[in-house]
Order: structure tokens, then C-alpha cells, then sequence
């Protein structure tokens, strides 16, 4: 026999769906989770028990909307109060298994409905009230759920989960409401699942049963329900709470006809069970459809928070090439070491001396020369601080303007210790910078040059040196920010060599950025950490239509025995 394998197999499929993370906003969502649910509760509830013990009584549940007398069916069938019927609505709140006192043993257990406790007395929430009477013929039990329409919502989802675990369901409505909505819902669910069906037409009067049968019947039939057993019972009056016996007559044979033929049970059985697993094709790949679009979803929100920075890391980059850094108070403290007029136009016939004036600036640690690199450090931090908050308040505004990303943006400005981290990193590239001033000047010749000029004095110089390309400059500005550069070259070529001096600004320069590049990337993190916290991973897709082939193929060769219908 191959229902073990085709069960396994479904068993691996369903730990598949139920893995499956909905968590984006996009369009449809809520119809997945919903068809989800139900695909693994009808696993869980109905397929595996059924696959694994094709033997079981033939579960059969009476369904119905608020009002439509199920309850009172029920009762009446049993021939006793089996379930509590009235006036009041909801009237069944818990759900009442009936069965022969010999086939209880089938259902005391987690066998089916593993997610609803077993209770013998009054049913609580949660909770599957078990009635044994020997009125019920063994090898069939009656199942009354919750009404369909339920004004309350956790009754509703009750009974369509009960209905999707049932061999047979018995569908009771009335002659004032059999075009309702809901109902026809779960009349279209059990004809694409090919569910064995009865309906049961309620309180018609007794002068319109061929008509409104008739009607009800040519329904069905458009519906591909066709096959139905259709069932119209008069309205009458109730005796002691239940339905005359000749108004229920041809249900009651036909039931009991059922439960005398093994056969005939057993190919209702068969018949509602390859209908269900014919069914899971489509419910999977629509699924791994609504996957894929938040796979793709997940993929565009990154990609916002990724260019938003990378655009960021952009401007820092413009920024530093450009001379931007060198604005304002930095300008303004080098114009008063190194004035601009006559010193920039006679700068090569003065370098010597200028060099000199320098090395006391620096080596001397005077208030100017700690300006000079505190303004820097400011201009800097100011720079890289307003790319970062630009670029977190324009993936906020994107995702903000996302049904998916909505949800997900918690802050449009860049973390609370961005401004700590960002201080302390650059704090570190000076550091660096420095370090490749000693590497440099370690060389013999260079020693005695940079020990008369000073590591801190040739370091801050050098820094000086990556900002001043006077690109964002103009004016006054350009002319003094050329003379750093230019000063800033003499004075290095002078420590180093003009050959290590070509390369000196480049390496610094390039490990900033790349320095920026990581502080940048760990603010992006925090947008594409809350797209992962909620999507499902990329792979996801692939594993479950892999699942799904593997279930198929079980499918095919179980399908293919004796007694099958596929």
C-alpha cells in the first residue's frame, strides 16, 4: 500500500506551508494566511487521520447557517437531545461528536481534531463534546459545529474547520434562505474539493416543494453540485422539540443505507479523500504564489533602504573630494596661519620658509593647529551625519508610501548612537591616519624630516590634503583651499618624497570612505532587519514547490490503486 508514502510526503509538505511567513503587507495577504490555516488544519485534522486509517468511522457533519435547524436535525435523527437547540443565537457554541457507543474509541483520542480537547459532559471553549448513544448505526457519527454565519468569529472559523475534517457533510438550510451568500461559499469549497454532499432544504411549505426544491436542485447543478443528495422537509410543527418522523423519513433511510453498506461508506470516504488531496495542487501553488510576492516585496524594500545609503555614502564621498569639509571655521583658521594673497602667488618661492612656520605651528600644539583639526573633525562629523539622516528620512517617506513597508518604519532619522559611533570612527581614522604618517616616514630618509616636523603636525596636514580638491568651493574659498592643497603637497613631498606623496592622500582618503561605507551600512541594517523580521527567506518558495512535487508524485502512484478515483 502506498498511503504511508503519500502521507509522509504530505506530512513534509505541510511543515512546509506552515513554515511560510506572511508577515508583509501586500496585496492579498490576508486570503493566504487564511487558505493557509486552513490547508494545514485540514492536514492536521483530516487528510493524515484519514490517510492512515481509511478503516475509521465515516465522520458525517451537519452544517448550516444561524436559525436553519440543524441542531434540532440532529436530535431528532439520534432520537434524542444530543445537542442544544433554541431560540438564542449563537445556539451551538461547542461542537457535539455523536457516535455508537462502540466507536468511541476512534475519536477520545487526538486522532483527528488533535487542536480540540475531548469532553463527555458540557463542552467549554476549545473543547469537542463527546455524546455516545446507540441510536447512531457504528461505523458512522454525526458532527453538529458552530453555525457558518456566526456573528461570533471564532464560531465561524470553528465550523469551517470542523466541515473541511468531515467524510460527508449534511448541509441544512431553509426555503427563506437557501440563496444566501455564506452558504454558497462553503457549497463552491466542497465542490472544487469534491466533498461528498447532502443538502438538507428546511421548513419549506409544503405547497412550494417541488417548486423551491426544483429551484434549489438547478442551483446546485450550475454549481457543479449536481450529485447532491437533496433532501426537502415540510414545515411543520415540532413534536417535543423534534421533526415529525415521515417528514424526515428519506434522509433517515438514506443515512441508514449508508451506514449498512461498507461499500457505499467506503466510497464516500475514498471519494471525499481524493478530492482533498486533488485539491492541495492548487491550494500549495497558490500559496508559493503569495510567497513569491513577498519574496519580491521583502527584495524591493531592501533595495529602497540600499540605494538610500548608498546615494548617502555618495554624498560623503562628493563631499570630501570636493572640499566641502573645508568650509567654514576650517577656512577660517587656516586663512589666519597662512593668509591668502601674496602666499598663494609666491608659495614655491617661499615653501622653505613656510615649512618652518608650519613645523612650529604644529610640533608647537598651538591654540591655531588645534582648531585647525578640531574644525576639521566638526566639518566632518557634520557632513557624514547630515548623508545618514537624509538617507534614513527618505527610506522612511518610500515606505511610508508602501503598503508593505508602512508597518515597518519605526524612526526616519538615524539611530540614537549613530553621532556616538560616528565620533568615535572618526576619532579612528585620525588615528590611522597617523599610523600611515610613521609607516611612511619610517623610511631612513624621512626620519629626521618628520621628527623635526612632528607625526601629529604631518598628520593633520595630510588630512588637510584629502579634503582640498576645491570642487564645492568658490571664490576666496577656492583660493585658500588651493593653498592648502598645494601646501599640504609641498609640505609632504618635502617629509616623504614626491613619489610616496602620490598615494598618501588617496589611502587615507579611501579608508575614510570605506569607514563611512560601514557606519552607513549598519544604519541600511536597521530598515532591512525589519523587513526580515516579518518576510519569509528567499529560499522558502523553491522548498515548498520541491515539497509539493515530491507530494505529487506519492499522490500519483496512491491514486493508481484499486478502489481510487482520481
Amino acid at each position: 500500500m502506498d498511503g504511508p508514502r503519500v502521507a509522509d510526503a504530505l506530512e513534509a509538505l505541510r511543515a512546509s506551508v506552515a513554515g511560510i511567513r506572511f508577515g508583509l503587507s501586500v496585496a492579498d495577504v490576508d486570503a493566504a494566511r487564511r487558505s493557509q490555516a486552513e490547508l494545514v488544519g485540514q492536514v492536521d485534522d483530516y487528510l493524515l487521520p484519514r490517510l492512515r486509517q481509511l478503516d475509521a468511522p465515516m465522520l458525517v457533519a451537519v452544517g448550516g447557517s444561524t436559525g436553519a435547524g440543524k441542531s434540532t436535525l440532529v436530535n431528532t435523527l439520534v432520537g434524542a437531545e444530543v445537542s442544544k437547540a433554541g431560540w438564542l443565537r449563537p445556539t451551538t457554541r461547542s461542537p457535539v461528536l455523536v457516535c455508537n457507543p462502540a466507536d468511541v474509541g476512534w475519536f477520545d483520542t487526538p486522532r483527528i481534531l488533535p487542536g480540540l480537547s475531548r469532553t463527555t459532559g458540557s463542552a467549554g471553549e476549545g473543547s469537542l463534546q463527546l455524546v455516545p448513544h446507540p441510536a447512531v448505526p457504528p461505523g458512522l457519527a454525526l458532527l453538529d459545529p458552530p453555525d457558518i454565519d456566526s456573528v461570533v468569529a471564532e464560531n465561524r472559523d470553528l465550523a469551517a474547520q470542523l466541515l473541511a475534517a468531515a467524510d460527508l457533510w449534511i448541509f441544512v438550510t431553509t426555503a427563506a434562505r437557501y440563496a444566501d451568500a455564506v452558504p454558497w461559499d462553503l457549497l463552491h469549497t466542497a465542490a472544487q474539493r469534491s466533498t461528498a454532499l447532502a443538502v438538507v432544504l428546511n421548513r419549506v411549505p409544503p405547497e412550494g416543494v417541488d417548486e423551491i426544491g426544483g429551484h434549489l436542485a438547478t442551483m446546485l447543478a450550475d454549481e457543479h453540485l449536481g450529485d447532491a443528495a437533496l433532501f426537502p422537509i415540510p414545515e411543520v410543527e415540532l413534536s417535543s422539540e423534534r421533526i415529525p418522523a415521515a417528514a424526515i423519513a428519506p434522509l433517515r433511510s438514506w443515512l441508514d443505507a449508508l451506514a449498512a453498506d461498507a461499500e457505499a461508506r467506503d466510497a464516500v470516504i475514498r471519494s471525499t479523500l481524493t478530492g482533498a488531496l486533488n485539491s492541495v495542487h492548487k491550494r500549495v501553488s497558490d500559496l508559493a504564489g503569495q510567497l513569491d510576492d513577498q519574496v519580491a516585496t521583502a527584495a524591493e524594500l531592501r533595495e529602497q533602504a540600499t540605494e538610500r545609503y548608498r546615494t548617502a555614502l555618495r554624498t560623503v564621498d562628493e563631499g570630501v573630494r570636493s572640499g566641502t569639509v573645508l568650509r567654514g571655521e576650517v577656512l577660517a583658521r587656516w586663512q589666519e596661519f597662512v593668509g591668502t594673497g601674496q602666499f598663494t602667488r609666491n608659495l614655491e618661492a617661499r615653501i622653505g620658509a613656510l615649512r618652518d612656520r608650519l613645523t612650529a605651528f604644529f610640533t608647537g600644539r598651538t591654540p591655531t593647529a588645534d582648531a585647525v583639526g578640531h574644525a576639521v573633525e566638526s566639518n566632518l562629523h557634520a557632513l557624514i551625519r547630515a548623508a545618514a539622516d537624509e538617507a534614513a528620512e527618505q527610506t522612511a517617506s518610500l515606505w511610508r508610501g508602501h503598503p508593505a513597508g508602512r508597518a515597518l518604519v519605526v524612526r526616519d532619522r538615524s539611530s540614537d548612537d549613530f553621532g556616538d559611533r560616528l565620533e568615535a570612527e572618526i576619532r579612528d581614522w585620525q588615528g590611522r591616519v597617523l599610523e600611515l604618517v610613521r609607516e611612511e616616514g619610517g623610511h631612513r630618509r624621512s626620519v629626521a624630516r618628520l621628527t623635526s616636523f612632528g607625526v601629529n603636525g604631518a598628520g593633520l596636514v595630510l588630512m588637510l590634503a584629502v579634503f582640498a580638491q576645491t570642487g564645492g568651493l568658490s571664490g576666496l574659498e577656492v583660493v585658500v583651499a588651493g593653498g592648502t592643497s598645494a601646501v599640504s603637497q609641498k609640505v609632504l613631498e618635502a617629509i616623504f618624497g614626491d613619489t610616496a606623496v602620490r598615494t598618501l592622500a588617496a589611502r587615507a582618503r579611501d579608508d575614510l570612505i570605506d569607514s563611512v561605507e560601514v557606519l552607513l551600512e549598519s544604519e541600511r541594517d536597521r530598515f532591512v532587519a525589519a523587513v526580515d523580521a516579518v518576510a519569509p527567506a528567499a529560499e522558502q518558495a523553491a522548498t515548498v514547490r520541491d515539497a509539493l512535487a515530491s507530494f505529487e508524485a506519492a499522490l500519483r502512484t496512491y491514486l493508481r490503486q484499486p478502489g481510487l478515483v482520481s
